[in-house]
């Protein structure tokens, strides 16, 4: 999985300009069209079932609610999100992920526009948020990610947002453990190294996004997911960072510890001002 280069005690964050960032983005996002295209080593998932022909066996489900109160951010553009969440799940409910097949966020539900009926919802952007056509997406591939840790399926592109933006609020899962999206040359891509084929469920409710994951046979295993070496470091540049390591731990049907593995590091510029706790630097 990727990593999130760590800017440590010897590095200040840097500021990209205008220029810099709109050529760079437009040599990623044209790579990314290229390796779609003309790429021959990565099987893409395109095959859907009707979900009311879901294969038989639940591998795991989650749920994250669609409001949230933030600060500074206008109440109008979750509502948008909502729309966009609609759109986008959409396109993804019921694709069947077969073995040897590749998930890809983007490849899938393509470019958001106005055109296709998305509005703007909020979009985070190098510390800062605005309103962009088509945010709010970022939940969807949050609520993917997470899912697919619980599940034997092989996480080959993930991101993370390189600020933390907002301050905790009735988190419920670890820092840092979801996976951002920018169109689309910030993907979420999900391999499928097993034997068995797999579909992917969603739906946005009033007041939740849900997500499953489903599969022909019962899985061998589960899953539990958790952060170790959760800290805040206090930067020589005046700044703070905040780190952290996603690890899961594996189980066999008789309950039984098989395995205990390192998922990703994290680290992200902290753009608040934390309440620093005891094992803060």
């Amino acid at each position: 999985m990727r990593k999130i280069k760590r800017l440590g005690l010897s590095e200040r964050p840097k500021e990209r300009s205008k220029v810099r960032l709109y050529f760079g983005k437009l040599y990623f996002t044209l790579h990314r069209y290229f390796l779609w295209h003309f790429g021959r080593t990565i099987r893409y998932a395109r095959t859907f079932s009707p979900t009311t022909e879901s294969l038989p066996f639940l591998i795991t489900k989650h749920q994250t609610p669609l409001f949230r109160q933030l600060k500074n951010v206008d109440m109008g553009l979750q509502t948008n999100k909502v729309t966009n969440l609609k759109l986008a799940s959409s396109k993804m409910n019921g694709i069947i992920l077969r073995p040897g097949e590749t998930f890809s966020f983007w490849r899938l539900v393509g470019k958001p526009t106005k055109a296709k009926g998305y509005l703007e919802g909020m979009v985070l952007s190098n510390g800062t948020f605005h309103p962009g056509v088509g945010g709010g997406l970022c939940q969807l591939s949050n609520l993917i990610y997470w899912m697919t840790l619980h599940t034997p399926l092989t996480v080959t592109e993930r991101w993370r947002h390189t600020h933390d933006v907002f301050p905790d609020s009735n988190r419920t899962q670890p820092f840092a453990s979801g996976a951002t999206v920018v169109y689309n040359y910030v993907d979420l891509q999900i391999r499928n190294d097993t034997e068995e084929e797999y579909q992917l469920y969603l739906e946005v409710g009033d007041n939740e996004l849900f997500g499953e994951w489903r599969c022909g046979q019962k899985s061998p295993y589960q899953y539990e997911v958790y952060e170790r070496e959760h800290k805040i470091t206090h930067e020589w540049w005046g700044g703070y960072m905040r780190h952290n390591v996603i690890c899961r731990k594996i189980f066999d049907e008789q309950a039984t510890e098989i395995a205990d593995e390192v998922i990703t590091e994290n680290h992200a510029i902290m753009m608040y001002e934390p309440l620093l706790s005891a094992n803060a630097e």
